[in-house]
């Protein structure tokens, strides 16, 4: 669409999409979103023809915000040359790899169901039933607990360490497997805790992860050559 001498195409449609929030761009391929975006630059074009009419573009507001733009999308575009050229060989991606293993590791975790009620005598209680076979773990927990998560038999899923409070962690990944731990106090109250599952931490193999060291490489060796350009050119302009 053609408004005075601005034309509005699919490319500028994009753009713009771009610069609005994610959630948001998850609709650029919808005609009746697009239909909307073109709407409002049609607006903005409509009130630009009107600025010029008013001769606006003559304003010293006008010529310090485009000096403001001019400068912002020279450095972009020159900082994008520079960064875009960048890549990174096999060995190079490899070498960050043994350098930065912690980066592609897997972190401790367990599963593990528990307990809770507010009384530690009450913990024993349930503790003996459960050992004694009078009731299977999930059923006191659907019976008995507190927490939330007793519907479901009090299973909490998998966590990693800094998810729980220090007394339940501690618990969680120092006691024995498939065993009934506690009661353990926590701010919360008492719990009885069953840890069925527990992943120490580990290093993944690189086969597994090449895609991410590459990724991470490269970023690391582009953030290099920016800086080294910066240098370069606080060099060259700054007096």
């Amino acid at each position: 669409m053609q408004i005075g001498n601005y034309n509005i195409t699919d490319k500028e449609i994009d753009q713009y999409i771009a610069t609005l929030a994610p959630e948001q761009q998850m609709y650029k391929d919808v005609p009746a979103f697009r239909d909307q975006v073109k709407s409002r630059l049609e607006e903005i074009s409509l009130f630009a023809m009107e600025g010029e009419e008013k001769h606006l573009d003559d304003t010293e507001e006008y010529k310090n915000t485009l000096s403001v733009v001019r400068r912002d999308v020279l450095g972009q575009l020159a900082m994008a040359e520079i960064i875009n050229d960048v890549d990174v060989t096999d060995e190079e991606v490899k070498d960050y790899y043994e350098n930065h293993k912690e980066q592609f590791g897997r972190a401790a975790s367990v599963s593990a169901s528990h307990i809770l009620v507010d009384s530690e005598d009450r913990c024993n209680e349930i503790k003996s039933e459960i050992e004694n076979g009078g009731k299977s773990f999930e059923d006191a927990a659907k019976e008995y607990s507190t927490c939330p998560s007793g519907k479901s038999g009090g299973s909490l899923g998998t966590f990693g360490k800094g998810q729980m409070v220090k007394e339940f962690e501690d618990a969680s990944f120092n006691g024995e497997l498939n065993k009934i731990l506690g009661p353990v106090k926590t701010k919360f109250g008492y719990h009885l805790i069953r840890v069925d599952e527990r992943e120490d931490a580990s290093v993944m193999p690189f086969e597994q992860v090449a895609d991410k060291v590459k990724a991470a490489a490269k970023r690391a060796k582009q953030q290099k050559v920016y800086d080294e350009n910066v240098a370069r050119l606080r060099a060259k302009f700054v007096r």
